[in-house]
């Protein structure tokens, strides 16, 4: 039943407008607000992620958002540029100057926080 459904993926924000900007301005992505003024964010192939107001929202510990990118190296550098800063770990998870954890157990992956405190990654495979 589950198998042919259509699945996208949603979380919550304080600020909606906020994330409008985040998203949009900084990410580069589109977005849109629909009528119940809960924004969709487009990405290629992909049903639109829906970003949803919570006024007691409190962010997850744990990555809500993964972009996969063909060079993590000019995926980290452009977002730096637009002043995106990038997570530091020094435990389990070790990342190196630019916060990109080079692991051999997986790929590539940097991790970077919205201004509502979700995790999302760039990643290469």
């Amino acid at each position: 039943m589950l198998s042919t459904s259509t699945a996208f993926s949603s979380f919550s924000v304080k600020d909606i407008k906020k994330a409008r900007h985040f998203y949009g301005d900084k990410l580069g992505l589109t977005v849109t607000t629909n009528s119940m003024g809960i924004l969709e964010v487009e990405t290629t192939g992909n049903q639109p992620i829906i970003i949803y107001p919570k006024p007691d929202h409190q962010p997850a510990v744990f990555t809500v958002l993964n972009f996969l990118v063909d060079d993590i190296e000019k995926a980290v550098d452009a977002l730096i540029a637009k002043g995106i800063v990038f997570e530091q770990y020094t435990g389990d998870i070790q990342t190196d100057a630019k916060g990109i954890c080079r692991s051999d157990q997986g790929p590539q992956v940097a991790w970077f926080k919205d201004p509502e405190g979700n995790i999302l990654s760039v990643l290469e495979e």
